[in-house]
Protein backbone atom coordinates (compact mmCIF):
# COMPACT_ATOMS: atom_id res chain seq x y z
CA UNK A 1 0.00 0.00 0.00
CA UNK A 2 1.35 2.99 -0.57
CA UNK A 3 2.36 5.80 2.03
CA UNK A 4 0.41 8.77 -0.10
CA UNK A 5 -2.84 6.41 0.51
CA UNK A 6 -2.31 5.89 4.37
CA UNK A 7 -1.37 9.26 5.16
CA UNK A 8 -4.63 10.26 2.84
CA UNK A 9 -6.69 7.59 4.92
CA UNK A 10 -5.40 8.75 8.13
CA UNK A 11 -6.00 12.40 7.63
CA UNK A 12 -9.89 11.63 6.61
CA UNK A 13 -10.41 9.72 9.81
CA UNK A 14 -9.11 13.15 11.19
CA UNK A 15 -11.82 14.66 9.21
CA UNK A 16 -14.45 12.40 10.44
CA UNK A 17 -13.86 12.81 14.11
CA UNK A 18 -13.81 16.50 13.23
CA UNK A 19 -17.39 15.97 11.63
CA UNK A 20 -18.47 14.19 14.47
CA UNK A 21 -17.02 15.99 17.44
CA UNK A 22 -17.52 19.76 16.33
CA UNK A 23 -19.68 19.95 13.43
CA UNK A 24 -23.42 19.32 14.63
CA UNK A 25 -25.43 20.93 12.24
CA UNK A 26 -28.76 19.87 13.01
CA UNK A 27 -30.31 17.01 14.46
CA UNK A 28 -31.84 15.84 11.38
CA UNK A 29 -28.31 15.22 9.61
CA UNK A 30 -25.13 12.62 9.95
CA UNK A 31 -22.56 13.32 8.16
CA UNK A 32 -20.04 10.17 7.62
CA UNK A 33 -17.51 9.83 5.07
CA UNK A 34 -16.25 6.08 6.64
CA UNK A 35 -18.56 4.05 3.86
CA UNK A 36 -16.50 5.47 0.91
CA UNK A 37 -13.12 5.10 2.76
CA UNK A 38 -13.75 1.34 3.18
CA UNK A 39 -15.19 1.56 -0.42
CA UNK A 40 -11.63 2.91 -1.22
CA UNK A 41 -9.28 0.31 0.25
CA UNK A 42 -7.17 -1.24 -1.92
CA UNK A 43 -8.92 -4.71 -3.69
CA UNK A 44 -5.69 -6.64 -2.81
CA UNK A 45 -7.15 -6.40 1.19
CA UNK A 46 -9.21 -9.74 1.51
CA UNK A 47 -12.89 -9.37 3.78
CA UNK A 48 -10.95 -9.77 6.77
CA UNK A 49 -8.45 -7.40 6.33
CA UNK A 50 -11.28 -4.96 5.54
CA UNK A 51 -13.48 -5.86 8.35
CA UNK A 52 -10.00 -5.25 10.53
CA UNK A 53 -9.99 -1.75 9.44
CA UNK A 54 -13.60 -0.76 9.41
CA UNK A 55 -13.45 -2.05 12.86
CA UNK A 56 -10.47 0.08 14.35
CA UNK A 57 -11.62 3.28 12.28
CA UNK A 58 -14.99 2.73 13.55
CA UNK A 59 -13.43 2.66 17.33
CA UNK A 60 -11.39 5.37 17.02
CA UNK A 61 -13.91 7.91 15.06
CA UNK A 62 -16.64 6.42 18.15
CA UNK A 63 -13.86 6.77 20.65
CA UNK A 64 -13.02 10.58 19.87
CA UNK A 65 -16.82 11.88 19.06
CA UNK A 66 -19.45 11.76 21.13
CA UNK A 67 -21.21 9.06 20.26
CA UNK A 68 -22.21 5.59 21.48
CA UNK A 69 -18.76 3.45 21.29
CA UNK A 70 -19.28 0.89 18.71
CA UNK A 71 -22.09 2.75 17.12
CA UNK A 72 -19.81 3.43 14.22
CA UNK A 73 -18.67 0.19 14.20
CA UNK A 74 -22.18 -1.93 14.37
CA UNK A 75 -22.69 0.09 10.92
CA UNK A 76 -19.91 0.30 9.45
CA UNK A 77 -18.93 -3.16 9.38
CA UNK A 78 -22.18 -4.86 7.21
CA UNK A 79 -20.53 -2.19 4.65
CA UNK A 80 -17.11 -4.10 5.19
CA UNK A 81 -18.81 -6.77 4.74
CA UNK A 82 -20.51 -6.16 1.46
CA UNK A 83 -17.57 -4.40 -0.22
CA UNK A 84 -16.51 -7.08 -3.09
CA UNK A 85 -20.20 -7.72 -3.81
CA UNK A 86 -21.03 -3.64 -4.12
CA UNK A 87 -18.06 -4.00 -6.19
CA UNK A 88 -19.77 -6.76 -8.04
CA UNK A 89 -22.78 -5.07 -8.74
CA UNK A 90 -21.55 -1.54 -9.65
CA UNK A 91 -18.06 -2.33 -11.38
CA UNK A 92 -18.58 -6.02 -12.46
CA UNK A 93 -16.50 -8.51 -11.49
CA UNK A 94 -13.73 -7.41 -14.11
CA UNK A 95 -12.22 -5.21 -11.51
CA UNK A 96 -11.57 -7.38 -9.26
CA UNK A 97 -9.97 -9.94 -11.62
CA UNK A 98 -7.68 -7.31 -12.71
CA UNK A 99 -7.28 -6.36 -9.16
CA UNK A 100 -7.44 -2.79 -9.76
CA UNK A 101 -8.51 -0.25 -7.56
CA UNK A 102 -11.56 1.93 -7.65
CA UNK A 103 -10.87 4.94 -9.71
CA UNK A 104 -13.02 8.01 -10.94
CA UNK A 105 -10.94 8.52 -14.08
CA UNK A 106 -10.78 4.56 -15.09
CA UNK A 107 -14.30 3.58 -13.94
CA UNK A 108 -16.24 6.85 -14.11
CA UNK A 109 -17.91 9.15 -12.42
CA UNK A 110 -21.60 7.66 -12.58
CA UNK A 111 -20.18 4.43 -11.41
CA UNK A 112 -18.21 5.45 -8.43
CA UNK A 113 -20.86 7.51 -7.21
CA UNK A 114 -23.27 4.63 -7.66
CA UNK A 115 -21.13 2.55 -5.29
CA UNK A 116 -20.49 5.82 -3.14
CA UNK A 117 -24.40 6.01 -3.15
CA UNK A 118 -25.39 2.49 -2.22
CA UNK A 119 -22.45 1.91 0.57
CA UNK A 120 -23.70 5.23 2.12
CA UNK A 121 -27.50 3.94 2.63
CA UNK A 122 -26.29 0.70 3.48
CA UNK A 123 -24.51 2.39 6.11
CA UNK A 124 -27.32 5.02 7.24
CA UNK A 125 -30.27 2.41 7.23
CA UNK A 126 -28.25 0.50 10.23
CA UNK A 127 -26.71 3.42 11.61
CA UNK A 128 -29.70 5.66 11.98
CA UNK A 129 -32.26 2.83 13.57
CA UNK A 130 -29.39 1.61 16.01
CA UNK A 131 -28.75 5.38 17.31
CA UNK A 132 -32.62 6.03 17.66
CA UNK A 133 -32.93 2.73 19.24
CA UNK A 134 -36.59 3.09 19.50
CA UNK A 135 -37.07 6.30 20.54
CA UNK A 136 -38.19 8.66 17.77
CA UNK A 137 -40.78 8.40 15.00
CA UNK A 138 -40.40 6.56 11.92
CA UNK A 139 -41.07 9.91 9.95
CA UNK A 140 -37.90 11.20 11.96
CA UNK A 141 -35.84 8.42 11.35
CA UNK A 142 -36.56 8.48 7.21
CA UNK A 143 -36.03 11.79 7.31
CA UNK A 144 -32.75 11.46 9.32
CA UNK A 145 -31.93 8.94 6.98
CA UNK A 146 -32.49 10.81 3.72
CA UNK A 147 -31.09 14.15 4.24
CA UNK A 148 -27.31 11.80 5.70
CA UNK A 149 -27.65 10.01 2.42
CA UNK A 150 -27.32 12.87 0.23
CA UNK A 151 -24.94 15.18 1.83
CA UNK A 152 -22.86 12.19 2.92
CA UNK A 153 -22.96 11.26 -0.48
CA UNK A 154 -21.73 14.11 -2.49
CA UNK A 155 -19.01 14.98 0.37
CA UNK A 156 -18.04 11.39 -0.15
CA UNK A 157 -17.69 11.96 -3.90
CA UNK A 158 -14.72 14.15 -3.34
CA UNK A 159 -12.92 11.77 -0.60
CA UNK A 160 -12.95 9.44 -3.25
CA UNK A 161 -11.08 11.54 -5.56
CA UNK A 162 -8.15 11.97 -2.68
CA UNK A 163 -8.07 8.41 -2.40
CA UNK A 164 -8.42 7.04 -5.29
CA UNK A 165 -5.16 6.29 -6.97
CA UNK A 166 -3.93 8.66 -9.89
CA UNK A 167 -2.81 7.85 -13.35
CA UNK A 168 0.50 9.50 -12.62
CA UNK A 169 0.98 6.84 -9.92
CA UNK A 170 0.21 3.66 -11.87
CA UNK A 171 3.38 3.56 -13.83
CA UNK A 172 5.85 4.90 -10.98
Amino acid sequence: MRSRFVISFIAMIAIQVMLGGLINLSQYLVICILPVMIMCLPITFGTGRVLLVAFVASLVVDFFTDGALGLTAVALLPVAFTRNALIRLVFGSELLSRREDISIHKQGAGKVLLAILLATTLYFLVFVPVDCAGTRPLSFIALRILLSVAVSTALSYYVAGVLSPREADRWS
